[in-house]
């Protein structure tokens, strides 16, 4: 009963960790290989911990990244990821992580699947094969090997590092089974969705980055200040919160029937917005009203995010770029096309190139900045069938 060797990287890519590994090295039969990945992070857990595995029993650090060098003619590597549930024994496979797409670029050039310049900057194209988009990534080089260490500071992540910068392109997304691939795929920018035990409330429902529902924090009775201690032990609260997603995803045709949400937790995120006030980061600062353009937060996984997911950074900065949505009325990008929102551990700025033909608005690009880091590198041991 001798466990299976199979090499691997554990990484952490902006404000999430995840495990990365080269497709040929992982079983060629999906059954098979979805057993191996959720044994890799130590799922189904009944306990909620992944004690017996590499998650770390929040969303934002039970993930798998998988690379291969890609077959297209216009990009370098094919990353494929997966969102791996802590409780059940499902892997959701619907959308993007935008945080690890930062270390994808690091870990190509590490592992030979790109090739970089001995110093400057190496641009890593990305096929992001979940919802079938291209992202470019520059990644510093020195004396061959990628730059890891730097000043670069992102909120939520306590040590700086490296800066590695993104740009999503064309990012309205379509889902991994080709539906969607319109920017709103109701063809409005507020919809009203009638939800039981709430009411009628309005919604941006947008598929940028990842498709995500955007609400006014007042819709949950919230101020938009709020930090994961004020909503995760309140399951009353996050059931509303579910309930809204569920009616987002079916309006946005992203499921048939309310049942099938539960099986695709991964997206479309929910995320509730607000005029900005001051309050108190996770880490104890000061986060104050005029440093920033608006208060969003976002659940993933069916509780709220601690700091902000990548990919709602980039619906966030396509709503905000596109006048009448629930972001822009309460923050559109400044002149240099950019919007700075408060999450809950601290303070983010993204940019989006837009523009209007003929009465449709287009989001050519957005452009982020994370930071990456190999954590460690080897194998992972699983038990056999």
């Amino acid at each position: 009963m001798t466990q299976l060797r199979i090499p691997a990287v554990y990484m952490r890519g902006g404000t999430s960790k995840g495990v990365f590994f080269l497709a040929d090295d992982l079983p060629s039969d999906r059954a098979e290989r979805e057993r191996v990945l959720l044994r890799v992070i130590g799922s189904p857990d009944r306990y909620g911990k992944q004690i017996d595995g590499m998650g770390g029993a929040t969303s934002s650090t039970s993930k798998i990244v998988i690379l291969s060098k890609s077959t297209r003619p216009d990009c370098d590597v094919d990353y494929l990821f997966g969102q791996v549930a802590i409780d059940k024994p499902m892997i959701d496979w619907s959308g993007n992580c935008g945080n690890l797409t930062t270390a994808v670029g690091p870990f190509a050039l590490e592992t030979g699947l790109v090739q970089g310049p001995k110093d400057g900057t190496a641009t890593v194209r990305i096929w992001q094969a979940n919802i079938a988009k291209k992202i470019v990534s520059h990644v510093s080089m020195q004396d061959g090997e990628v730059v890891e260490l730097g000043a670069f500071e992102l909120d939520g992540v306590t040590f700086p590092a490296a800066e590695v910068k993104l740009e999503f392109l064309d990012p309205a997304a379509e889902d991994d089974e080709g539906g969607g691939g319109a920017m709103f795929p109701t063809g409005r920018r507020v919809d009203t969705l009638d939800v039981p035990g709430i009411g009628v409330i309005e919604a941006t429902l947008i598929t940028a980055g990842n498709p995500t529902i955007f609400i006014d924090a007042a819709c949950l009775g919230l101020k938009g200040t709020e930090l994961q201690g004020d909503i995760n032990g309140k399951a009353e609260l996050l059931a509303r919160a579910e309930t809204i997603r569920a009616q987002g995803a079916l309006a946005m045709g992203l499921i048939k029937s309310l049942d099938e949400a539960a099986k695709r937790q991964h997206t479309p995120k929910l995320a509730f917005v607000a005029r900005p006030a001051p309050y108190t980061a996770s880490d104890g600062r000061s986060v104050e009203a005029g440093s920033i353009d608006l208060l969003a937060r976002i659940f993933s996984m069916g509780v709220l995010h601690h700091a902000m997911t990548g990919t709602g950074a980039v619906a966030i900065a396509a709503a905000a770029a596109i006048p009448g949505t629930v972001v822009s009325r309460i923050a559109p990008v400044g002149a240099d096309g950019r919007v700075r929102f408060g999450h809950p551990s601290g303070v983010l700025s993204v940019g989006a190139e837009a523009s209007e033909q003929n009465g449709e608005w287009t989001v050519k690009k957005v452009l982020l900045s994370r930071t990456a880091r190999r954590l460690m590198e080897g194998w992972v041991r699983v038990p056999p069938r």
